[in-house]
């Protein structure tokens, strides 16, 4: 049997479910127009559309994951937790994980070890100002560098959900311990169906949530199929807005329905995951090009 998938029995990752959903939501605010430099802290407009998330989304949030019934992962920057501490409190009390995000959203591709570390630390130590000591990680912009699952073992989190190449968790064998990828994928976040922000440019987007509510019922409905798991990415800015999140309520209660869909945070599911017998630790291994072949242009 290939490493990475579950024969579905409770021993599995899925414990009996056909598919396993985890709905998670980034809070990224302000953060990744700031990461495109902080000459932007200087458009009003830029700077309020990012804040309708923690503002606006992310109450509405809590209230539809209320009425719905089901638990949620908030992936928090550093930055935002500090700059809206009462927004983390609302999270906390309404019994939601909350995981590490970096913590200026700056894409840990582009900084060094040291930098990427420092981030790392910043972050850890705003979200422990409230008493949380995150579980997992996820990179700003699904960026990560190649040492970042090394990162996540080092600074004490047992899962990472950044990486692209499988709809199925697995685990990453590292220096400093094992990881749970939880992976995502760009077709199951909102920030390619509604992005639009003229600057910086960040998306220049604008689609129906009707399309978008439909081609993620039929994502999660093949994925019973082929027992995978339902990793959908949001961003309270986005899918705050009124009729977007009808249509994540939408999703939400279709997959509810069918009944063998299980919903779950995501340090649940890293445990359900490292638990699994069939999953074996193997290393992220860096991908080399030859100079001949493939020139630096």
């Amino acid at each position: 049997m290939n490493q990475r998938e579950d024969t579905g029995t409770d021993k599995g990752w899925r414990q009996g479910a056909a598919c396993v959903a985890a709905l998670t939501f980034d809070v990224d605010a302000e953060s990744p127009v700031l990461a495109e430099g902080r000459r932007h802290a200087e458009s009003a407009m830029a700077m309020t559309h990012q804040a309708f998330g923690p503002k606006v989304g992310v109450p509405r949030i809590l209230q539809m994951l209320k009425d719905v019934g089901q638990p949620a992962t908030f992936f928090i920057p550093g930055v935002t937790a500090e700059r809206y501490p009462q927004m983390v409190e609302q999270v906390l009390e309404s019994g939601h994980e909350i995981a590490h995000h970096s913590h200026t959203h700056r894409q840990a591709v582009h900084l060094t070890l040291d930098e990427e570390r420092r981030d790392f630390d910043l972050a850890m130590k705003a979200l422990g100002r409230f008493g949380i000591t995150p579980k997992g990680h996820r990179a700003a912009m699904w960026q990560p560098s190649w040492q970042t699952t090394s990162l996540v073992a080092e600074f004490g989190m047992k899962y990472d959900s950044s990486l692209m190449d499988s709809d199925a968790p697995y685990l990453i064998k590292t220096d400093s311990g094992t990881v749970a990828e939880l992976p995502p994928h760009w077709s199951l976040d909102d920030w390619e169906q509604y992005a639009f922000l003229p600057e910086p440019r960040l998306g220049e987007i604008i689609q129906s949530p009707t399309i978008v509510a439909d081609m993620w019922i039929n994502e999660i409905d093949a994925m019973r199929r082929h027992g995978s798991l339902f990793m959908l990415t949001c961003h309270p800015f986005l899918t705050g807005r009124a009729g977007r999140l009808e249509a994540l309520r939408r999703v939400i209660e279709t997959a509810v329905g069918w009944g063998d869909v299980r919903f779950t945070t995501c340090d649940a599911l890293a445990d359900a995951a490292l638990a699994d017998p069939a999953l074996v630790p193997e290393p992220l291994v860096p991908t080399v090009v030859s100079e001949d072949l493939y020139p630096d242009y």
